[in-house]
């Protein structure tokens, strides 16, 4: 295999990590923030690994075999697992979308006014055209560019005020609390951050690498090109995943440091969370964040639909 590029490396991996980041994923990382400012931090540094970890055994799934998760299930397990585990994720997937594009709307109509139904028609609208007449070899650039919007994110904490002392000792000296609200909001961090379509994504996208690339072969047929390909799967996958959760750092530093520290802690959406940080941070902040809903929705939505289209 000829040697590739660094920037040709990231792929499926640095989507995966992006897509994480979804408007509903925005949502909970500002419930975080709001609710109990710094103290979630530590949870992120916690999931890094276990992310990265089950990603690689995902995509190295589809660069061995070939095939996606869920066909390597009905090789392998019985068809009754096979169909409770794509009937789960079919549900779950579709109530994603839908959570996803009614928060685009959402963030559009605080941006420019309007009807928040009528945009988010539009945005699935055009995400179901794009997904069906845009070739996967240039969708995929598409997807690449979108991950830039989360950078809105890392954007916004130069226009806060951040006590970084007080950031350093709440990540890394883990704050433990037993209270009902704290622990379901730890589980709800972990759920956002280590999501079942991520699986089926990353594995079936790396079975369209191969597809897209003729010097390519699945590791099973073509052994000799393995540690070309799996320092390649590595290096993309914990990019991406290294990504994705300083992204949602940033999105909990923001609210922490803007709603909570100014008692404001019910949050629902990621749209509230927008619209509660224009007053106290400014207008810059709040453009910034609510833009990134969108940018990340385009990015997630077919994410989630691939992976339910993969099984």
């Amino acid at each position: 295999m000829k040697k590739i590029r660094w920037r040709d490396k990231l792929g499926p991996g640095l989507i995966t990590g992006a897509a994480d980041d979804d408007p509903s994923g925005i949502a909970t990382y500002s419930q975080a923030g709001a609710q109990f400012g710094y103290n979630t931090l530590w949870t992120l540094v916690l999931t890094l690994p276990l992310m990265i970890a089950i990603q690689l055994i995902s995509a190295r799934i589809g660069v061995v075999s070939g095939h996606g998760i869920a066909y390597n299930i009905k090789r392998h397990y019985s068809k009754y697992l096979l169909y409770g585990i794509v009937s789960l994720l079919f549900i779950a997937n579709t109530l994603n979308i839908a959570a996803d594009i009614v928060a685009m709307g959402d963030a559009l109509k605080l941006l420019i006014g309007g009807s928040r139904h009528i945009y988010a028609v539009i945005f699935g609208v055009i995400s179901l055209l794009l997904q069906v007449f845009i070739p996967y070899h240039k969708y995929v650039r598409i997807l690449k560019w979108l991950t830039l919007s989360l950078f809105s994110y890392v954007a916004v904490i130069f226009t806060i005020q951040i006590p970084w002392k007080t950031v350093v000792i709440s990540t890394f000296l883990p704050h433990i609390s037993l209270h009902l609200e704290f622990i379901m909001m730890v589980v709800a961090i972990f759920g956002t951050t280590i999501s079942p379509y991520l699986f089926f994504w990353q594995a079936s996208q790396e079975v369209e690498e191969l597809h897209s690339n003729p010097e390519r072969k699945a590791l099973d047929l073509a052994p000799e090109q393995a540690v070309a390909q799996l320092n390649q799967v590595r290096f993309d996958t914990s990019l991406g995943m290294i990504f994705s959760n300083l992204i949602a750092f940033f999105i909990i530093l923001a609210t922490a440091s803007v709603l909570h520290s100014h008692n404001i802690t019910d949050i629902k959406t990621s749209a509230q969370a927008a619209e509660a940080l224009r007053p106290l941070a400014g207008d810059l902040a709040f453009f910034l964040f609510a833009l990134g809903v969108i940018g990340t929705g385009m990015l997630a939505i077919p994410v989630i639909a691939g992976s339910t289209g993969s099984l």
